[in-house]
């Protein structure tokens, strides 16, 4: 194999180390780093590739990751063509590889509604610093002059390195992919598709094959790394003194005792019970069982452990293994023959305190290949025996999970607790008590969790399936990282920065017009103005409107809102807040609309709708508002002939006071 380097392709100087087919047991290709200068990828990266990207704003970069994604997705047979050496089905390349492409629309799908056509992204409020309001803060985000670097794990050489390279390309860091070895060969296969696309910004993704030698040693206070494996190699990460002393961020997801809980509530022949053995069976045999997400311990009530036992076994009694191209076949190989060694040793510790009830560890039924020269074993089901301590500290990176009984729905929680920390956990019962009460004791031991029941069966997309939206980590043993959770990535690579100043100040320094700063009122009305003429702080000052009461009662005839502050004149002087009759909120939206509004048709395509709306004093019979309309930010759409513009509605009354504030969003057309 060859490394993808400083734009070039780059073979290892001696002659590698073998990688075997999982199925068959032939070489596939060699891998080495020997050779490679990894000083010079890491400055390519900082002085081409992050230039390149941050150059680009958000949406510039979303609009890249879709056509990337679309890239991919046309070739992405050749991909499941050799995914099989790695042992995967079909099924389980629709998970890496389809998945991957998956999320890299689903980033650019973020990237686009989410995030602004700019380069900055504020976080939160304004934050008024001062009474007289010239002092004020913000905090926004911003891109790092830095590199991204994923150290991925063999199990998902696809969607691993994707789901990475997704939220850092849109938080504008480049990045350099060090894939595991054992199924690295996929992953430069992906990796020249996106080379040869041509698509990425120079020097905005490079490839390392082999081993990270030195990697980390280039490595500063800019910079950072994801972490996808064993929990040993994540503290080697942890105590590297570029870590240590150099500041550079680390993310690690490691070892995880994921569980699933059957409520107490299930009896035999609800449908729950049957969502809880299909989703067992099918993270047993998913990818072989080598999915962080994978169950490793089905968590079930004394009662009914045996009926589970039973049930998860017979359907275990189908499950094919062997030749991953064969049709027929529902688990291909494990990804290595030293993987099977492993398994089969976690499964050995695990007999100290359990009972193998299904399966055999050291002989399988193999279709269309040889169970010695591939990497094959059978899905193994173990009953722990009581006060079991090892399900909870050995994880079986395989097709293996185990049976542990529960009296107590505390002692269901105690359980799950006891893995010290996992990716994910599901609990399948039709009780809501039992979902609020197991839940809330499971949410802080785990990243996330999924409650499946008969209602929402149909649309779940299973126990083991990180989605982009939702955060992907674990506290604790899981290694304490985070990835995914759509912005909430992007957002995880960049650095927040709390800025003070005046308003005018933070105008200028984050493009989006602040509450305090100047406003500019010239004579041609800013409906007027198409999204190329329109500035930040171009405003519309308004006539002042008298409220009357035929007004409020000619708006509550019209729309039916009746309620008494508007219609009963006695019960609203007794009311402490109002005093009297007053106007509906809605009602004062509506006249401002009539203030600033021009009529005629212009740039101004459509009101898409309204935000942060707030009404703040009572507008009574008599009172006069006016209404300052302010351009608080212009987002052009790469996509049409038209842009958004928020503006900033401030309502007031005859005394200067704020009766209404809120944001008005419309679409205007980029030219006149």
């Amino acid at each position: 194999m060859e490394s993808w380097v400083a734009g070039r392709w780059q073979a290892g100087s001696d002659d590698g180390e073998p990688l075997l087919d999982a199925v068959t047991g032939e070489e596939v290709a060699r891998v080495s780093s020997a050779g490679i200068d990894l000083a010079a990828m890491v400055r390519y990266a900082r002085e081409v590739g992050g230039p390149a990207v941050r150059r680009l704003t958000f949406h510039q970069r979303a609009s890249l990751l879709k056509e990337l994604a679309l890239d991919l997705n046309a070739h992405k047979e050749d991909f499941h063509a050799l995914s099989l050496r790695t042992g995967a089905t079909r099924r389980d390349g629709y998970v890496d590889i389809d998945g991957g492409i998956g999320t890299l629309f689903s980033y650019a799908s973020k990237g686009k509604r989410e995030l602004p056509d700019d380069t900055v992204v504020l976080d939160g409020a304004l934050e008024p610093l001062g009474k007289g309001g010239t002092f004020v803060g913000q905090h926004l985000y911003t891109s790092r002059p830095g590199v991204a670097v994923q150290i991925n794990a063999f199990n998902f050489p696809v969607w691993g390195m994707l789901e990475k390279l997704a939220p850092a390309f849109l938080a504008g860091l480049p990045t350099i992919v060090k894939p595991a070895s054992q199924t690295a060969y996929l992953t430069e296969a992906v990796v020249r598709r996106i080379a040869d696309s041509g698509i990425l910004p120079e020097g905005s993704l490079q490839l390392l094959c082999g081993s990270a030698g030195t990697l980390l040693d280039e490595l500063g206070e800019q910079d950072h790394v994801a972490f996808t494996g064993s929990a040993h190699t994540g503290r080697i990460l942890r105590s590297h003194p570029s870590v240590l002393d150099r500041g550079v961020r680390l993310g690690v997801e490691a070892d995880s005792l994921n569980c699933s809980i059957l409520g107490p509530d299930v009896r035999p022949d609800d449908p729950e019970l049957d969502l809880f053995v299909k989703g067992v069976v099918t993270e047993m045999t998913v990818k072989a069982g080598q999915k962080c997400t994978a169950i490793r311990r089905v968590i079930v009530p004394e009662a009914m452990a045996d009926t589970v036992v039973a049930a998860i076994s017979a359907r275990l009694d189908r499950v094919t293994v062997g030749d991953p191209a064969d049709g027929d076949v529902r688990m291909g190989a494990l990804a290595s023959l030293a993987q099977r060694d492993e398994v089969r040793k976690a499964i050995e510790a695990l007999r100290t305190s359990a009972d193998v009830v299904h399966g055999d560890p050291a002989h399988v039924e193999v279709v269309g290949a040889d169970a010695e020269r591939g990497a094959f074993l059978s899905p193994v089901l173990l009953r722990a025996r009581p006060g079991a301590a090892e399900p909870h500290d050995v994880e079986p990176f395989g097709p293996v999970s185990t049976v542990l009984t529960y009296g107590s729905l505390d002692e269901a929680v105690e359980l799950a607790a006891r893995g010290r920390g996992s990716l994910v956990a599901s609990l399948v019962t039709h009780d809501p008590q039992v979902a609020r009460d197991v839940a809330r004791g499971l949410a802080p031991w785990h990243g996330r969790l999924l409650v499946l029941d008969r209602d929402d069966a149909a649309e779940s997309t299973g126990h083991g399936s990180p989605l982009p939206m939702l955060v992907h980590g674990g506290p604790g043993r899981a290694g304490g990282g985070e990835e995914l959770g759509g912005v909430r990535g992007v957002l995880h690579h960049m650095q927040r920065t709390a800025v003070q100043g005046s308003p005018d100040m933070l105008t200028a320094i984050t493009g989006r017009w602040t509450t305090g700063s100047r406003r500019r009122v010239e004579d041609v009305h800013p409906f007027r103005r198409s999204l190329a003429e329109l500035r930040v702080g171009d405003t519309i000052e308004t006539a002042a409107r008298t409220v009357t009461q035929e007004d409020i009662t000619q708006f509550a005839e019209l729309t039916g809102d009746t309620f008494y502050a508007h219609t009963d004149a006695e019960a609203a002087a007794a009311n402490p807040f109002f005093g009297g009759i007053v106007a509906h909120g809605y009602l004062v939206v509506s006249l401002a609309a009539g203030l600033f509004v021009d009529p005629a048709p212009g740039p101004v395509l459509a009101n898409f709708g309204v935000d942060n709306l707030r009404f703040l004093t009572p507008v009574k019979v008599g009172d006069t508002i006016r209404v300052h309309l302010t351009v608080k930010q212009i987002t052009p759409r790469t996509s049409a002939d038209y842009g958004e513009v928020r503006w900033e509605a401030d309502v007031t009354n005859q005394d200067g006071e704020q009766v209404a504030a809120y944001d008005v969003l419309t679409l205007v057309a980029k030219t006149a």
